[in-house]
């Protein structure tokens, strides 16, 4: 049996909980016990937001696994996804991107199909976000077959809408998974697409797909629609070369949502979308799946895992391929440090001279430090340079004031800051050395008027506004979405985002907290 499970993660190094204890990633342990309860030979994240100068070895390398990392090239600490196989699942070949363009020159998968329909440039931006992560195994059917299998771990990007122009940075990023898979399939070997896929394809994949213009027209469900074979909705009379493995086994199955809103609470009422997949090409579904299943109960992110059994064996590769992060210098004890390329010298070397050569004329250093001490004991030779003073000369004790200047009376004048108190006034005035008076009742209507002062200043935030359909109090939240509202306050309802006739759930109550 081969168990995979996919699981975008949204933070490698953040704290994770809900597999059996709280672990924070940078544990060397951590990672280990997530592999461990997650009990699979093959685990693909996605959104690992981690740069290859921030990821550790804890994180690099795990034992028992062998792992591959793909690295967003465009924004440090962005995107980015993650391979780890087991030791008994060992791949034959590992490549980083979909186009090729970052493809080592050993150990790459290949199978490129017909790519010219994109520039270069195209190419490069769409695989410079480190979005996908190919690894190649040989896997041996019950019947005895050996045929590869491919695993193309994949993170698609998101569009909000009206961003025209990411979304058509998505739906290339699509077509050019789709041509890669193909030529794979072509190719003679078994594909499987997983990972976050960012489009929920069917509206019962989506928690308000009937409060959504034009659901079926999106095009990234139009796209998934020409990928799948859908046999069971109307709109899936064509028969693509990939299947759902989870509708495969549940094709009726509601509310088997994989993400939901952080922000509203929704996980709680189950108030999502089925945005994670693990796709695989029509003969390995039908002749080879035995399962498919959710994890909803595993915490730590705003998606859950997803997986899938294959009744099939690998069969290990004898080395791990090139782009295994065991292999790389920061990780395999061949990093040469910055100490090797400097060495030693006090004065440059004379021509002809060698470096070495120049290094072995410098002393010991207990050697130099008695010398020094001979040389400044000896008596200074006319015209020779003045010794340079401590730094302490420089700090003589200043001479005193009464001896410079015959002593002044200075009025007694109150000190700044001092509370002025009715005790402290002789009679109705204060003495100021001016002809100037303050009344003793002008002095307590100013002490009376700071303290109303700070009492409006310290008396705490105002209360919540109560919302219309619970009258309970209201959460306060900031519009993080770039535009004119950027950085505005506003007060919603505390109750998580969950259907319509769920009392339990928000009211959809908005108010902004001060009008622009």
């Amino acid at each position: 049996m081969l168990r995979v499970v996919s699981w975008n993660i949204n933070g490698i190094r953040r704290p994770l909980q809900g597999l059996g204890c709280e672990v924070t990633s940078n544990c060397p342990t951590a990672l280990r016990h997530i592999l461990r309860e997650l009990d699979a030979d093959i685990v693909c994240l996605q959104e690992t937001k981690v740069s290859r100068d921030a990821l550790t070895e804890p994180l690099a390398v795990v034992e028992g696994y062998n792992s591959y990392f793909s690295f967003s090239r465009s924004r440090s600490g962005y995107s980015g996804v993650a391979t780890f196989c087991k030791d008994s699942v060992t791949p034959v070949a590992a490549e980083e991107g979909l186009s090729g363009q970052f493809a080592t020159l050993s150990g790459h998968v290949g199978c490129y199909g017909n790519m010219n329909e994109f520039t270069q440039e195209q190419l490069r931006a769409l695989d410079s976000e480190g979005r996908a992560l190919l690894t190649q195994h040989k896997i041996c059917t019950q019947e005895g077959k050996e045929k590869p299998l491919t695993l193309i771990n994949v993170y698609c990007p998101h569009a909000s809408p009206g961003n025209h122009e990411r979304l058509t940075f998505k739906m290339r990023f699509y077509r050019l998974l789709q041509i890669r898979a193909e030529a794979l399939l072509a190719a003679g070997s078994h594909v499987i697409i997983l990972g976050d896929i960012n489009t929920a394809h069917h509206p019962i994949d989506h928690c308000n797909a009937g409060n959504l213009e034009c659901f079926e027209e999106d095009l990234g469900r139009r796209w998934m629609d020409g990928l799948l074979s859908n046999l069971e909705y109307p709109a899936g009379s064509h028969i693509g070369p990939f299947m759902d493995s989870y509708r495969y086994f549940y094709p009726k199955q509601e509310r088997a949502f994989t993400c939901w809103s952080m922000i509203s609470g929704a996980r709680s009422l189950n108030y999502g979308t089925r945005l994670d997949y693990i796709l695989g090409n029509r003969d390995l579904i039908i002749d080879t799946l035995q399962d498919a299943f959710l994890l909803p109960e595993v915490m730590g992110s705003d998606h859950c895992p997803v997986g899938a059994v294959l009744n099939v064996s690998c069969v290990p590769a004898k080395q791990c391929p090139a782009l295994c992060t065991r292999f790389l210098p920061e990780f395999a004890g061949t990093q040469l440090k910055i100490l090797g390329f400097l060495v030693p010298c006090e004065q440059e070397p004379m021509c002809g001279q060698s470096v070495l050569q120049s290094s072995k004329q410098i002393q010991p250093q207990k050697q130099r430090k008695s010398q020094a001490h001979r040389h400044s004991s000896r008596p200074r030779k006319p015209g020779s340079r003045r010794p340079q003073k401590n730094l302490r000369s420089y700090f003589q004790p200043s001479v005193s004031l009464s001896q410079t200047s015959p002593a002044v009376e200075l009025p007694q004048l109150p000190l700044v800051g001092t509370l002025v108190t009715p005790t402290t006034l002789e009679g109705d005035v204060i003495a100021t050395g001016t002809d100037k008076q303050v009344k003793v009742s002008e002095v307590r209507d100013e002490e009376e008027a700071q303290a109303s002062f700070w009492k409006s200043v310290l008396s705490g935030p105002s209360p919540m506004p109560l919302c219309g359909g619970h009258r309970e109090p209201c959460v306060m939240r900031i519009v993080k979405k770039p535009g004119p509202n950027l950085g505005r306050h506003f007060y919603t309802c505390a109750k998580p985002q969950g259907p319509p006739n769920d009392l339990s759930s928000s009211c959809n109550f908005f108010l902004w907290s001060k009008p622009r």
